[in-house]
């Protein structure tokens, strides 16, 4: 048996060593592959995994052995899934590995740029020491209001953490969710997005990314921010219309910004449509790491790996994602 692996700047080892100890010959490429190298390797696999990796309905044509893809992570956009369904080929995720995990991560964000402590620690790393000058004031969490949108899973941590962790009064905007639900957690439903962007200190998106999601935070939207307000972004970079982010940041409309999620990965210091962003105080950019942890990536990899073990044996592989694209296949799988 022959398995494909993208994107091996993402170190995996345990997927990795689990593969090779059931005999599998586990082949690693990296990010950013030629689409025709792709081909080239799958052309005799039984099994891709891919991260980030576009896998097209040429690559799926022309790998006639491939039992299964398995995204070792949450997002499928890069799958052709209506092309690996007409062949039969079951296409899976690992939905649930990081939901607490990425959660902790946005409040990491959050809570540093309200603290101001990326542009303090830089200053003392420059001077030395600096003085409680206004320049350095920053803001409490509690008694603040912090806006959600979306209110998944991930969304639900997020204002358990800020509301009854730090005392902030919690606003959700997610016409999926209604008011009852989110009463559960104490958090009120949002009339309107932009209603509730304009009574908030701080914003944080952790919407799922499709037509509809699509830059739900574009220019009107920014304009509705106070100034002062902080925007933290652990979901999709393409909720956010980033061209107008950047306008907002360097006319000094945000308070601060936190990225974890790009529309174009990786990032670059020069020739990258967020490029201007480096260097700034009230900016932390940040990899696409917040999932990055030890219990995160230990989930992961069971998780990858049972998927894995579940097509190479033969056996439906186990669906547990909820989104319906990957609920629409017919063949190979089973719901949970």
């Amino acid at each position: 048996m022959k398995a494909v692996r993208t994107d091996r700047e993402l170190e995996c080892p345990a997927i990795d060593a689990g593969l090779r100890a059931r005999g599998v010959d586990l082949v690693t490429l990296p990010d950013g592959i030629p689409e025709a190298d792709l081909i080239r390797e799958v052309g005799d696999a039984d099994l891709l995994l891919m991260c980030y990796t576009p896998v097209t309905a040429r690559v799926i044509e022309g790998a006639p052995n491939l039992r299964g893809i398995v995204k070792y992570g949450v997002g499928i956009d890069a799958i052709d899934i209506p092309a690996a369904s007409a062949r039969g080929i079951p296409v899976v995720n690992v939905p649930e590995y990081a939901e607490e995990t990425v959660a902790e991560g946005a409040f990491a964000l959050l809570i540093a740029l309200a603290k101001r402590l990326p542009a303090i620690s830089r200053a003392v790393q420059a001077e030395g020491w600096i003085w409680p000058g206004q320049g350095w004031l920053g803001r409490d969490i509690a008694g603040r209001t912090l806006g959600l949108v979306g209110f998944g899973k991930i969304g639900r941590s997020m204002a358990r953490m800020a509301g009854r962790g730090f005392r902030a009064r919690i606003l959700a905007y997610d016409p999926h969710v209604d008011a009852a639900a989110m009463a559960e957690h104490g958090v009120e439903k949002a009339g309107s997005l932009h209603e509730m962007l304009r009574v908030s200190d701080f914003v944080s998106l952790h919407a799922v990314l499709n037509g509809e999601t699509r830059h739900v935070i574009g220019e009107a939207e920014l304009a509705c921010l106070k100034p002062s307000a902080i925007l933290v972004n652990v979901a999709r970079g393409a909720l956010i219309d980033e061209r107008a982010l950047v306008d907002a940041v360097l006319a000094g409309r945000l308070g601060g910004l936190g990225l974890d999620v790009y529309s174009r990965e990786p990032l670059a210091r020069e020739g990258h449509p967020l490029s201007p962003l480096f260097g700034r105080d009230e900016v932390i950019l940040f990899p696409h790491l917040t999932f990055f942890t030890e219990e995160a990536m230990q989930r992961l990899s069971d998780d990858t790996l049972a998927r894995c073990f579940e097509i190479l044996e033969g056996r439906p592989v186990t669906i547990r994602s909820r989104d319906p694209r990957l609920r629409a296949q017919e063949r190979g799988v089973r719901f949970a």
